[in-house]
């Protein structure tokens, strides 16, 4: 049996390698990294039109409590964000913490509409087993967790995917940036929540596998959409300043030292009621030693994950995470770990890039302006 025998593949595979996607190992699947139209114009097309990507590989999960409680009291206490507040059809982004307030995964929760008191979660492919072992042994007694292994998943991304998709179902463009709804596309029932890890406006459609095909091919009808692989995907989400799960932070760093601080509720911070609160809330008042930061290289050479990040003396002081050529920017960005006395916006370090020492400079995120569409008072 070959390696490409043993790997997955999603309800979308057919119609990858119809559309000629450039087909590699993923997460444990065989996933398109490209497809004709190349890496550079796929990512100028879904900041300037609609991108499809396939995420079908991703963990798609229902949690109950297994007394008809609010299933969200139990997994706060290995999530620090405010989970049990959250209303039917509101979705918020949450870690996945370990006993010493180590990160092992990045996810997504949604208070669903019915079953009532559900929540619906999305987690990273390479993590989801991990994931559903972790809740299920921290809190096996008090939940049952549902894997959705008959969904798939597809987002729709970029400045025109509310004019495509409302042409379906126009209520979806009432939806505000984390928020998600039941929606009726095509004669099929979806799950679709305005969200998705580009930076830019758009959507993701849970949908029923055996219709995925015929769903996104519909969708692919439409002049604006273009199907997009993982090699732009990956650049969108680095110009957003937005975090790989298992590059960008690992069960050993924080949220306080992966700069994603945003998402420990403040409530939740003075109470301190979830696993490796007593590290993560002194790290909140202390600092903690390395923190992630933006990274602008000067020239036009990428830094890839694991480039020595120096001082000006030459020291070795961190590692670049995430990095790569911002096809938006037109420029090499990069993400990557540093002393916090290192971490001010501006502060010049060098990238050891092929053995020679590039010039860089520490940089706030996002790179490119997100562009999400918030709800207005």
């Amino acid at each position: 049996m070959s390696a490409d025998q043993t790997l997955l593949k999603t309800p979308l595979y057919d119609l990858h390698v119809e559309h000629g996607g450039k087909m590699v190992p993923f997460a444990g699947y065989s996933m398109p990294v490209q497809y004709p139209l190349g890496i550079m114009k796929e990512h100028l097309h879904t900041r300037d039109a609609a991108g499809l990507f396939d995420v079908s590989h991703m963990g798609q999960a229902y949690i109950r409590s297994t007394d008809g409680s609010d299933p969200a009291a139990a997994i706060e206490k290995i999530m620090p964000g405010a989970l049990q507040v959250l209303k039917p059809g509101k979705m918020r982004y949450t870690l996945l913490l370990n006993d010493e307030g180590g990160i092992e995964d990045d996810l997504m929760v949604t208070r669903t509409f019915e079953p009532e008191g559900t929540l619906y979660v999305v987690v990273n492919a390479a993590f989801k087993e991990k994931d559903y072992t972790i809740l299920e042994e921290k809190l096996g007694d008090q939940i049952v967790l549902e894997p959705l292994e008959d969904r798939a998943l597809i987002a729709l991304q970029g400045p025109k995917a509310e004019s495509v998709l409302a042409k379906l179902a126009p209520e979806v463009a009432d939806l505000s940036f984390m928020e998600a709804t039941m929606v009726t596309l095509e004669g099929v029932v979806c799950w679709v929540s305005r969200s998705g890890y580009t930076g830019e406006d758009g959507y993701e459609i849970s949908v029923p596998s055996d219709e995925a095909d015929a769903f996104a091919k519909r969708l692919l009808k439409d002049e604006d959409v273009e199907l997009i692989g993982l090699g732009a995907r990956d650049s969108l989400r680095l110009e957003a300043g937005l975090c790989l799960s298992g590059h960008d932070f690992d069960g050993s760093i924080t949220p306080v030292g992966a700069s994603v601080t945003f998402a420990l509720g403040k409530k939740r911070r003075e109470a301190g009621d979830f696993v490796g609160s007593e590290r993560i809330l002194s790290e909140l008042s202390n600092g903690a030693d390395n923190v992630r930061v933006g990274i602008l290289p000067e020239g036009r050479a990428p830094a890839r994950e694991g480039t020595v990040i120096a001082d000006v003396d030459g020291n070795e002081i961190g590692k670049v995470t995430s990095g790569g050529f911002g096809p938006t920017l037109g420029a090499p960005v990069a993400m990557g770990y540093v002393p916090t006395a290192f971490a001010e916006n501006g502060t010049e370090i060098y990238l050891l890039v092929r053995g020679k020492s590039l010039a860089a400079k520490v940089a706030g995120t996002p790179f490119v302006p997100q562009r999400y569409k918030r709800k207005t008072v």
